[in-house]
């Protein structure tokens, strides 16, 4: 009943959005009339992904501080955003993140890779959430992988080509209230099994023995995953290319930046990601409670087996949420899971459709002028349903393997591709075309490299990874190779070509209207 009750409301959103959604301002950014608080609440409920909610508690229930670092870099990911992007984004741009990119550069090869680079980011991004939506969706309410896939993609279109950015956008509001009331619930159920007390509460984490089902062991040692062990030698590297790829990584994820175009000016902008940082750090800091809750309550026993035959750290707050509360607890944890993943695919569909529409479709092909009125939001709706469908059929075809790490590679993409050739738009004057397209070459290609080498793809045992053999790089997560790669592929870009005295001499107007917004895209009444 609950996820039928999320669905008929989020569905009644979409009726009314879809009146309002008429004309590429309306359908593209909310008309730009999103206040700041809903947006930051837009914010959390794009970023706090389904890989957030079950996946980090997860792993602070497996691996204790090693898992829960992952909160701590999600969390200190939004100062960049706050710092360096949230604002000049907003006042240069219009729609995508390529309109910041080409305001002062050759825009048809700018917009085209940065298009390429947030269909692969939005993309490869969605089919891990996709994958793990049909197995969630299986284990809480009983349906098939298969039909658990299509309806979430099919729901997803609904939102996406019928409501636009508005829907989408309410339709994360409402996931984002959803989930903090399910964390705030959860962990004061979990600090009731301590008398509310902190101390006794960390002394069993330091204790955990997973209800008497394994030995000891204190979670609050650090390397119980990243450590260097006989079998990785790798691990503190790969923890510092992590935490690299997570930090830098989420200001260069398309279907953030987008949401900063659907406030009305830059001074909303920067108050919405004020309201995102305070609502996730909340969030991160209730993910220790009933994550290392998990450890000290939860017997290893109630764990359903993952495909490796070991405990599945992913269903440890619904189940914890059963122990704790009852069916109906879990019943509520479990539509919030849902509503958590159909939120983040129906963002990413509306980032990917977007930049496919208005960057390359429309400023790549047509020389930024529609054929036809109405013509730019036809092909988004269009580009919705190709990535729906393309999505939906690679989440059935890959079901069985590990695709865990999709998720690093948009995050390793974003922040290498992406991040480089926005800092240096808006603060390196001599910065031109050449250096922006093999910034985004560059980092976009490395980052694929590396993982297609890495050990999250390649493993010399037969069936347990996407190629069989020895891994030539040796990180799971390739940010400390590929981010440096992709600054110094837009550094000698330009440095090597000749330079560019047309974009030079915007540069002065670029960043008046980045850092004051004056000439910035207004608001629109529906």
């Amino acid at each position: 009943m609950m996820f039928l009750a999320f669905v008929a409301v989020t569905l009644v959103i979409t009726y009314f959005s879809a009146k309002k959604a008429t004309g590429s301002t309306a359908y593209f950014a909310a008309g730009r009339s999103i206040k700041g608080w809903q947006n930051g609440l837009a914010v959390a409920g794009d970023y706090m992904s389904a890989a957030s909610f079950l996946g980090i508690s997860g792993a602070i229930c497996m691996f204790g501080y090693d898992g829960f670092m992952y909160s701590v870099g999600f969390l200190v990911a939004y100062l960049t955003v706050l710092l360096l992007v949230a604002e000049p984004l907003r006042n240069a741009g219009k729609y995508t993140m390529a309109d910041l990119l080409a305001y002062r550069l050759n825009q048809r090869p700018v917009r085209a890779m940065a298009s390429l680079s947030t269909l692969t980011v939005s993309t490869f991004y969605m089919i891990a959430q996709m994958i793990g939506a049909g197995g969630i969706i299986k284990v809480l309410i009983g349906i098939e992988f298969v039909p658990a896939v299509i309806g979430v993609g099919v729901l997803m279109l609904v939102y996406v080509v019928f409501g636009g950015m508005l829907a989408t956008t309410w339709v994360q509001i409402i996931k984002a209230i959803l989930l903090m009331a399910g964390a705030f619930a959860l962990s004061w159920m979990v600090l009731a099994r301590s008398d509310y007390s902190l101390t006794q509460f960390f002394t069993s984490v330091s204790q955990a023995d997973y209800a008497g089902s394994r030995e000891a062991i204190n979670l609050l040692t650090p390397g119980l995953q990243y450590g260097v062990t006989a079998a990785n030698q790798w691990g503190n590297w790969d923890f510092i290319s992590l935490a690299l790829g997570l930090v830098l990584g989420t200001a260069g994820l398309p279907h953030i930046l987008v949401r900063f175009y659907t406030v009305p000016d830059a001074k909303t902008a920067r108050v919405s990601v004020v309201w995102a940082t305070a609502i996730i750090g909340v969030f991160y800091i209730l993910t220790t409670f009933f994550g290392f809750g998990a450890a000290t309550i939860l017997s290893l026993d109630q764990l359903p087996l993952a495909a490796s035959g070991k405990p599945d750290g992913n269903m440890v707050a619904p189940i914890l949420a059963e122990v704790l509360g009852g069916e109906m607890f879990f019943a509520f944890i479990s539509a919030v899971a849902f509503a958590t993943i159909l939120a983040v695919v129906a963002g990413l569909t509306m980032s990917a459709s977007t930049s496919f529409a208005h960057d390359f479709y429309t400023n790549v092909i047509h020389s930024g002028k529609e054929k036809t009125q109405g013509e730019e939001v036809r092909v988004a709706r269009i580009t919705a349903f190709v990535v729906g469908a393309v999505s939906i059929f690679l989440a059935i075809k890959l079901r069985s393997l590990n695709v865990a790490f999709l998720v690093g590679l948009a995050f390793a993409v974003a922040a290498s591709a992406n991040l480089p050739v926005i800092l240096f738009s808006v603060f390196w004057k001599r910065f031109n075309t050449t250096g922006a397209v093999m910034g985004l070459v560059v980092g976009l290609a490395s980052s694929i490299i590396l993982i297609v080498i890495s050990p999250s793809v390649m493993d010399p045992v037969a069936g347990k990874a996407l190629i069989t053999g020895d891994p030539i790089f040796p990180l799971k997560n390739p940010g400390i190779v590929s981010i440096p790669l992709g600054f110094l592929g837009a550094i000698l870009g330009t440095l090597l070509s000749k330079r560019d005295l047309v974009a030079e001499s915007k540069f002065a107007e670029l960043s008046v209207r980045a850092e004051t917004g004056l000439g910035a895209e207004k608001a629109s009444s529906h």
